[in-house]
């Protein structure tokens, strides 16, 4: 690869980035370098979605880290670390799987279960699905401070980085359950856009966990995170026969969730 090469993949990689972070963060568009009024192809820039989830996963990681410095109790740590990586999300994706609860949990067709997906008032599923999720985020990122600052701050990333695969993953395997809505409307990754952030994901969290809890714990929260997530691929694909924006945010919390478990259990 020449140098003139080598300087326009960099360039391209850095603006993918920037559309991912500004798609998926609270952090302003023009901050990224990236025009308000212009939609980035998400055919090739969701294969930057990991690289997003390596910044939430450093800024929960570092402010988890921070707390626990301070001497703040286990739960208190860990509680500000989501509050940290949500404020960065604008609960994106805890949205989503607030959403999807109340549509696969209170709807009868797929017809009204889309329709109910789309009111922005949360129901009873979408209020135990959002509870049960900071619960046990909350409770297994307090679990994993005792083992040291390394294993908790690799672990965050890890599960952050896997879980923004998850979400192309998805969102690459599926069709669009309405043709509207914001999943539709940026359009569909590649196989080969799916392919390139899973295998990111892959890399990225056997390093954190050589660095942080060995590798075999991360090659175990792999394993379950990716099962987690072809189950609920399956579970979409029944109820709704497709995805929208809201499955791959609920698929995101999933993939994190069950991440966060095999470390723990495997630690």
């Amino acid at each position: 690869m020449t140098d003139d090469q080598f300087r326009t993949v960099f360039r391209n990689s850095l603006s993918e980035l920037a559309a991912a972070t500004a798609f998926l963060t609270r952090l302003p568009a023009a901050w990224m370098g990236v025009a308000a009024d212009r939609r980035p192809d998400f055919t090739i820039a969701a294969r930057a979605f990991p690289g997003v989830g390596l910044l939430v996963g450093l800024v929960g990681a570092i402010a988890l880290l921070l707390a626990h410095a301070l001497g703040l109790p286990l739960l208190a740590s860990a509680a500000l670390s989501l509050a940290a990586t949500i404020a960065l999300t604008g609960a994106l994706h805890e949205d989503g799987l607030a959403d999807t609860a109340d549509g696969f949990g209170g709807g009868t067709t797929a017809t009204r279960k889309l329709e109910i997906m789309r009111d922005s008032r949360i129901g009873t599923f979408g209020a135990v699905a959002l509870i049960l999720s900071l619960l046990l985020r909350t409770t297994l990122i307090a679990n994993l401070l005792p083992y040291g600052a390394w294993p908790v701050a690799t672990a965050l990333i890890g599960a952050e980085i896997v879980s923004r695969a998850a979400i192309v993953q998805l969102w690459a395997a599926l069709p669009p359950a309405r043709f509207e809505g914001l999943a539709s409307a940026t359009g569909r990754p590649s196989r080969d856009t799916s392919l390139t952030a899973i295998g990111i994901g892959v890399v990225a969290a056997l390093i954190c966990g050589a660095i942080g809890t060995g590798i075999l714990p991360a090659v175990v929260a792999l394993l379950v995170a990716a099962a987690a997530t072809y189950a609920f691929q399956l579970l979409c694909a029944s109820q709704i026969a497709g995805q929208t924006g809201d499955t791959l945010g609920a698929a995101q919390q999933i993939a994190l969730v069950t991440y966060l478990m095999a470390i723990v259990a495997a630690t």
